[in-house]
């Protein structure tokens, strides 16, 4: 008995090492702000590698995993379809436009960093992406909205990690267990 996954694994087209590196650059080189959506759309809707159900499937450990997002999936993508040379091609592709262009912006910035339209142009940026991280979180807040214990647990997280310097992973460990039991004993 095949599974549904492996029945339309081989119905999809297996790319080589040069389409892996490229459509994972392509990601890469156009995604700012998000390379997931993009990443996506290139390997399920347009290149026909896998379809939605596949995707999920190594979505669900890339997320999990430590690291960022779309390079465990770009690791499990590369993986599935050209083994650990897969897998190396594939960040490569990802990264290197990234990389490039980081690089590029670092050595201009070393060369202009004392000109006064630079700095300004510095504090505008900052106070815009300090407002989007604002926004943001606010939006991903909403749901909490008359929920008590979401938001002790949500506040005391952010004074875990922000006023009492925990690291990310110690404050894991301390918040999951107290806000299941808050959760299982008071309800949302």
């Amino acid at each position: 008995m095949t599974t549904a996954l492996s029945e339309n694994a081989i119905s999809k087209p297996t790319p080589r090492l040069a389409e892996l590196f490229t459509v994972f650059f392509h990601a890469g080189l156009i995604g700012f702000g998000g390379v997931m959506p993009i990443a996506r759309r290139l390997i399920v809707e347009e290149k026909k590698w896998l379809d939605n159900a596949a995707f999920t499937d190594l979505l669900g450990p890339s997320q999990f995993l430590p690291g960022a997002m779309v390079v465990n999936l770009a690791i499990a993508v590369g993986t599935r379809f050209g083994g650990t040379m897969g897998a190396i091609v594939a960040v490569l592709g990802l990264l290197s436009a990234p990389t490039i262009i980081v690089l590029a912006l670092a050595a201009l910035y070393g060369r202009i960093h004392d000109n006064p339209q630079v700095e300004g142009l510095l504090a505008g940026l900052a106070a815009a992406a300090t407002g989007l991280f604002i926004a943001t979180a606010l939006k991903m807040a909403r749901p909490l909205h008359g929920k008590r214990v979401g938001i002790f647990i949500a506040a005391a997280t952010f004074a875990a990690m922000a006023l009492l310097k925990l690291p990310l992973f110690a404050t894991i460990l301390i918040m999951t267990p107290i806000s299941m039991i808050l959760q299982r004993r008071f309800g949302p």
